[in-house]
């Protein structure tokens, strides 16, 4: 980490209160970085006063600012749209690091794009960027497609051939997770899937990629390596590019869900609370949730409306709550019995099966618990719990030594 004196630097956007970039610039520098929230007609003003010695500028400014610049870097001419500024002299220097981060998001998933086709999925800022880069490297064909343009989701099967399919669109970004611009499995050629969202960590078009054995990445490469360039930038220094690999990989530690799922009584809640404590994140139990949302217990909920009422219930709150981040997630034991439960939950997070003897499993409030066979419960949703999680975890009798064994299974 670079130490600075008395820098002030920040975001400049419309809407910020889901940005990474705060936590990614502390992880470069010690200086100030602050959001700077405002609509359009505010922009100009900042500007002409500008109290930050550098700045980032993210959607949709990147292109209102350009104006107010007293210098624009050759690069960001040539993209059209400007994400770093820097005061020098009481002057204003824009330049776009954006290629640099997506330069590096290339290379870090190791798909080659010359002489590759490649769809470039939306038309806006993001995509000059990156066609700008996919021609310094030489793609064959770059195909543009957005909503009513000549090339549109309607045709699009006319270039079902293609290598390579980048996403700069906002489908399927927080908190509208759960939704892909494209079906991929009209796209058999693919050797790469690209979306500039990293939150979620997995939108559902990654998901698909990641179902179809595509190598797939996503945006927070690229975010993390044009803040890197930023800071170069900000206090005119050169910092290694090994530092892109080691902040991506904090940041999404401290931005996925630790997920735990397993039978009723298994100790998700109890370990669950117990990790949120050692990690400082919220807990969530989404059977609270549920009761909460429904006004009753759950008992209550399977007593006068039936099982099916309290899945659908369920489905809604797993949906609410998943699509967050950083979060530590206790579910109910029957959530896997509904695969529409498992994107959700997979999208942002890292799902883990608590293991615990079934010998050991209570049965108070728990209404299927009671009225079924345990064992067979246990036999029919074992496999369920298998295909869920990512890793597993034994619950111990000392919670403590259950959290050690979450944070093992994670790698935290």
């Amino acid at each position: 980490m670079i130490h600075t004196d008395n820098f002030k630097c920040g975001l400049l956007g419309e809407h910020l209160s889901h940005s990474f970039s705060p936590q990614i610039h502390a992880l470069l520098a010690d200086y100030e970085y602050k959001l700077y929230e405002m609509p359009e007609n505010e922009v100009g003003a900042f500007l002409k006063s500008c109290p930050l010695d550098a700045m980032n500028v993210t959607i949709p400014y990147k292109k209102t600012v350009m104006p107010f610049l007293d210098f624009i870097s050759d690069e960001a001419q040539k993209i059209g749209s400007v994400n770093t500024i820097v005061k020098k002299d009481g002057k204003l220097f824009g330049y776009n690091t954006d290629y640099y981060g997506f330069m590096h998001m290339i290379k870090s998933l190791g798909v080659t794009v010359k002489h590759k086709k490649v769809l470039v999925l939306g038309t806006g800022g993001a995509s000059l960027t990156v066609k700008t880069v996919l021609q310094d490297l030489e793609a064959a064909e770059i195909i543009s497609v957005s909503r009513t343009g000549e090339v549109n989701y309607s045709n699009i099967t006319l270039h079902s051939d293609a290598d390579v399919i980048v996403n700069t669109t906002p489908v399927g970004m927080y908190p509208n997770n759960g939704v892909s611009p494209v079906n991929l499995e009209m796209f058999p050629a693919l050797s790469g899937v690209l979306d500039l969202i990293y939150n979620p960590a997995r939108t559902s078009l990654l998901c698909q990629a990641e179902r179809l054995g595509i190598p797939f990445i996503n945006g927070l490469v690229m975010l993390v390596s044009q803040a890197k360039k930023a800071c170069e930038y900000f206090l005119d220094c050169t910092i290694d590019d090994s530092e892109n690999k080691r902040i991506t990989q904090e940041i999404a530690k401290q931005s996925e869900n630790i997920v735990l799922i397993g039978m009723p009584s298994s100790g998700k809640s109890t370990a669950g609370k117990k990790l949120a404590e050692v990690l400082g994140r919220e807990f969530v139990d989404t059977d609270e949730l549920i009761a909460e949302m429904a006004g009753m217990s759950i008992p209550e909920i399977f007593s006068q409306y039936g099982e099916e009422h309290f899945r659908k219930i369920e489905h809604e709150a797993v949906k609410q709550t998943a699509k967050r981040s950083g979060l530590v997630i206790a579910t109910g034991g029957g959530v896997v019995t509904r695969q529409e439960n498992y994107l959700p939950l997979h999208e942002n997070g890292r799902i883990v099966f608590i293991e615990r003897d079934i010998n050991e499993l209570s049965t108070d409030g728990r209404p299927l618990s009671q009225k079924g066979n345990l064992e067979k419960m246990y036999e029919t949703r074992l496999p369920l719990y298998l295909s869920f999680c990512d890793v597993k975890a034994d619950c111990e009798k000392d919670v403590k030594k259950t959290v050690e064994n979450i944070l093992k299974a994670v790698k935290l």
